[in-house]
């Protein structure tokens, strides 16, 4: 090889992938996660003496993240991942921004919709992204180990939001929110190759978009387990909205709400991990419908337990723990089971299953977070109504057939279909 001629860039390895879209799922984590302890903060700053209206912090948030997708998808699917991911994660800084200098408890909501819809780029390209480069068991793995690197998040974002409270106010949080999603943008940009093949690229209008909806909407799978995916995923989206309340308020001990927070988001890493090591071998339906039996039985147990007995804070987090062990094995089994027959428009699906189950979710975890009324009680009976709701979708889906095996399809992988260096 001629001296003067450049080197090639090494292409990233499988573990470098997993670690790179965990790290761009995790701004969502942390944007979440980090401002509750501090909500009572900006209550106070802002005027906000009613504790449900605090709530918006994090469900504006949550809205916003679900209504964008639909966009996200269709420019992924035509001008690739790299440019808007890196179009995404830059309005996410500019609006995070934006939060760290709010004078007013509207202007903050509007920046996180705002960020949770630029954040939502995060959730699509993570997803299309392994889809591009896995299949089947294979793509389940990849999602549940990046899961599992990304639920680290939840664990230590509660106390990092503490630590940055002891150093600073709540305008900290967002300054530091801005500083991860430019680590994001530089890490993504220089290491994480284009992975759309140049056959599956689709044209963006309206007729192109809405024929891609159209298919992920009338296939069996994508739409069964996208609405089943919806149900579970309230759950997760009524505890970030309620978690606050019912560790400060209804048990009377707000310093613990890192511990606690900790207690029942690390046993959920250790679970995607575990769904990483199993779901080639036992299969998808196998694994995630065991995770969603799990998840509806444990809240039904729960909220009976509740009624029964007086409730300690330490029950309360033995059970959400356990809830949440078999919420992990659910999520990353049923969005791949959703993307199953989505290929050749893996960023249209993503967006449209991701609109689909975001919006759902918000306004589950909307109305069981307004529904607050000192006790758990509320909280936990929308768990089990929850998993309820999800084990009859999937039943209807699969026509009555909760167990066997998928077929294996030969995997894909990074070297099969990243594009070279002349983008081939």
């Amino acid at each position: 090889m001629d001296a003067r001629t450049p080197r090639l860039k090494r292409r990233p390895g499988e573990r470098e992938i997993v670690l790179l879209l965990a790290g761009i799922m995790a701004m969502n984590a942390f944007a979440i996660d980090t401002m509750l302890p501090a909500l009572p903060q900006i209550g106070t700053e802002l005027g906000v003496s009613e504790e449900n209206k605090r709530q918006l912090v994090i469900l504006a948030y949550i809205f916003g993240f679900g209504t964008s997708q639909l966009i996200w998808g269709p420019l992924a699917d035509r001008y690739g991942r790299k440019k808007i991911l890196a179009g995404g994660v830059t309005f996410y800084l500019i609006f995070a921004l934006l939060a760290a200098v709010a004078r007013d408890f509207t202007l903050l909501i509007a920046a996180r919709f705002a960020m949770g819809a630029s954040g939502a780029v995060s959730r699509v390209m993570v997803t299309a992204i392994t889809r591009d480069l896995y299949e089947g068991e294979k793509m389940a793995k990849i999602m549940s180990l990046t899961m599992m690197v990304f639920m680290v998040v939840p664990v230590i974002a509660p106390s990092v939001g503490q630590l940055l409270l002891f150093m600073g106010d709540w305008r900290l949080i967002f300054f530091c929110l801005a500083f991860y999603a430019m680590v994001v943008l530089l890490w993504s940009g220089w290491r994480m190759p284009e992975t759309l093949k140049p056959e599956f690229k689709r044209s963006f209008d309206v007729r192109s978009i809405t024929h891609g909806i159209g298919i992920a909407l009338k296939d069996r799978l994508s739409l069964g387990y996208t609405l089943a995916l919806t149900f579970v995923f309230g759950g997760l989206v009524a505890y970030l909205a309620s978690i606050q309340q019912i560790v400060g308020a209804t048990f009377g001990e707000p310093e613990t709400i890192g511990i606690i927070f900790g207690i029942i988001a690390a046993p959920m890493s250790l679970a995607s991990w575990g769904n990483s090591k199993i779901v080639e071998r036992f299969g998808l339906r196998n694994v995630g419908h065991i995770g969603m039996l799990g998840f509806a039985i444990v809240s039904l147990v729960h909220w009976i337990w509740a009624a029964s007995f007086e409730e300690s804070l330490w029950t309360f987090a033995i059970f959400q723990s356990a809830t949440f062990v078999f919420f992990a094995f659910t999520t990353a089994n049923f969005g791949t089971l959703a993307m199953d027959n989505m290929a050749e428009i893996a960023g249209t699906a993503s967006s449209t299953q991701g609109t689909l189950s975001t919006i759902g979710a918000s306004i589950i975890g909307f109305l069981v977070g307004q529904a607050y009324d000192g006790t758990q009680m509320p909280y936990l009976a929308a768990l089990a109504l929850m998993g309820g709701a999800a084990i009859i979708t999937v039943l209807l889906t699969e026509r009555g057939k909760l167990f066997g095996r998928s077929p294996i399809q030969k995997p894909r992988t990074v070297t099969d279909h990243c594009p070279g260096p002349d983008g081939s």
